[in-house]
């Protein structure tokens, strides 16, 4: 098993200490996280789907406003920014997988029970920080932009992109964007990576929480870093064509987000008693749409 426990005195080396234990991981439990994903994607895929459907709707959006307003250089930001906001958005996904991991119905409407959990003031605090990073790379790779080309604006698609691909000024502003991209990108992993399902379970606060999830990235650098790529390639892969895969890919990516934190972080060897919902039935695609309105089974 490549799971191990986490040596509790090395905490102290870095001053970052809190009451949650975490555990080194490896490539394997990557894989095994991204594995219970695609499972409780497959179990509940209209409810996933109904929950990130606003993803591609979103992007579609996007591009569309781009181009009609001329501002074709911040498609890209974006739609990559949107990235650093999605450990939130995914906070319903990250319910669903808990009911389903107790072995309890997960329905539509059980996703929105995270706005009463206890800690969801401190879940609302940390996702508002995360919106604060995703405007501040907005007007950063505005300001690359700018600095590198100046003012004028992209008339069109291939003009925009003769610029950015066939001239010096357009690789620099690849690289030099690519790289700051990066590094926000690092602090919202460093941040959030097991943050939100942290608070959600455990009702931790946002202070706890974070600090979890540095300790989490601080003992397992290289398998952090393998997430965060594997993120990444998925989302490009998800964005082709407009977005539209992002239907899957999002949610798929939310599910494996709360496995990767079960993995990471030690369970609670005192969890609160609670009383069982009934057993999930197996859902079939005939039920569609009437599996999202579970209370009209009700007699």
């Amino acid at each position: 098993m490549a799971t191990q426990y986490f040596a509790r005195p090395k905490l102290q080396l870095f001053g970052i200490s809190t009451a949650f234990v975490v555990r080194k991981i490896g490539l394997s439990d990557l894989s095994d996280a991204l594995r219970l994903g695609w499972e409780d994607f497959k179990a509940i895929p209209t409810h996933a789907i109904v929950l990130c459907v606003i993803y591609p709707v979103l992007g579609l959006v996007l591009f569309r406003l781009v181009v009609g307003y001329s501002v074709l250089p911040l498609l890209f930001p974006l739609a990559a920014g949107f990235t650093l906001i999605g450990p939130f958005a995914a906070l319903g996904l990250y319910e669903l997988s808990r009911r389903r991991e107790r072995g309890e119905e997960a329905a539509a409407w059980d996703a929105m029970q995270v706005l009463r959990a206890p800690s969801f003031g401190a879940i609302l605090g940390l996702g508002m920080l995360l919106f604060a990073l995703f405007l501040t790379w907005i007007a950063t790779a505005d300001a690359i932009y700018v600095a590198t080309f100046g003012h004028a604006p992209a008339a069109t698609i291939p003009d925009f992109a003769t610029r950015v691909l066939t001239t010096p000024e357009g690789w620099l502003l690849i690289i030099v964007g690519c790289g700051v991209g990066f590094l926000f990108a690092v602090v919202a992993l460093c941040v959030s990576v097991v943050s939100f399902p942290l608070m959600l379970d455990r009702h931790a606060s946002a202070i706890d929480a974070i600090r979890t999830s540095l300790r989490a990235v601080m003992e397992n650098p290289f398998a952090m870093a393998v997430w965060g790529l594997i993120v990444a390639a998925l989302l490009v892969i998800g964005s082709l064509p407009l977005f539209v895969g992002l239907a899957v890919v999002l949610p798929v990516l939310g599910h494996a987000t709360w496995h990767l934190y079960r993995k990471v972080v030690e369970p609670d060897p005192n969890p609160p008693q609670e009383e069982p919902r009934p057993a999930i039935g197996h859902r079939y695609a005939a039920d569609f749409p009437a599996s999202l309105f579970p209370w009209s089974h009700e007699r």
